[in-house]
């Protein structure tokens, strides 16, 4: 199976000038865009209790959100994203336990599945592009992502992709790196936009992920998506 690009970031709560720090430091802007993602689960959540999130991205299609290394701590996340549908239909069968389901397109399974949407909401992002001054060419280009999403919240986030775990250390401490320069506070969290939506909208299935966090957390465990404090869904 596919295993994905890594994707390693850290959300943080942007501020009236973090665009024009971005600039101020280097930064491209690649696209602003307006897009809906639709977000699935079973009624018991089964797949965001076991960090893992299934979207459908407007014009762009499926994408699961795999964990990672459960080395990364501390206000970053780390998750592999498989877009490929048959990939994705193989891990959801991985997760959710059923046997000798094809591995068709995403949407055909959904009712096999016990799959159902639990979110939707539209987000408007401005995409920035940055390389750090003396960087190697090898290594993980930097993307800042501002968003605000239809229901008035907003959330920047500072990410790398990476092909392998080695690479991991290195895209932490960029990431690090960078947010120190835009005035990100070193212990702040913020939560991805799902995380909230479900706080506002659906409150007790954000219980149900809080009980589910709260669990792991005392097993010492990785809890969902280090989601409900810094992680989850971009």
């Amino acid at each position: 199976m596919a295993q994905g690009l890594i994707e390693v970031e850290r959300k943080f709560i942007p501020g009236p000038g973090t665009e024009q720090r971005l600039q101020e430091l280097g930064a491209t802007l690649e696209r602003r865009v307006t897009f809906r993602d639709t977000y699935y689960d079973t009624p018991e959540l089964s797949l965001m209790r076991a960090d893992h999130w299934l979207r459908q991205r407007e014009d762009r299609g499926w994408e699961l959100k795999c964990p990672g290394s459960a080395g990364v701590t501390g206000p970053h996340t780390e998750y592999r994203e498989l877009v490929a549908e048959p990939a994705i239909v193989a891990r959801l069968c991985e997760v959710l336990g059923p046997q000798g389901i094809e591995a068709r397109g995403v949407a055909a399974v959904l009712g096999s599945l016990g799959l159902q949407e639990v979110a939707s909401f539209v987000t408007t992002r401005s995409a920035w592009k940055l390389v750090l001054p003396g960087g190697a060419e090898e290594e993980p280009l930097l993307r800042v992502d501002l968003d605000t999403a239809d229901f008035g919240y907003a959330v920047g986030e500072v990410e790398a992709l990476v092909q392998e775990e080695a690479e991991v250390p290195t895209a932490l401490e960029k990431i690090h790196g960078l947010s120190i320069k835009l005035g990100v506070p070193a212990r702040e969290t913020a939560p991805a936009k799902l995380i909230v939506y479900l706080q506002r909208f659906r409150p007790q299935d954000y219980e149900r992920l809080l009980e589910a966090y709260s669990a792991a957390e005392r097993m010492g465990t990785k809890h969902p998506g280090d989601s409900l404090g810094s992680g989850g869904p971009s």
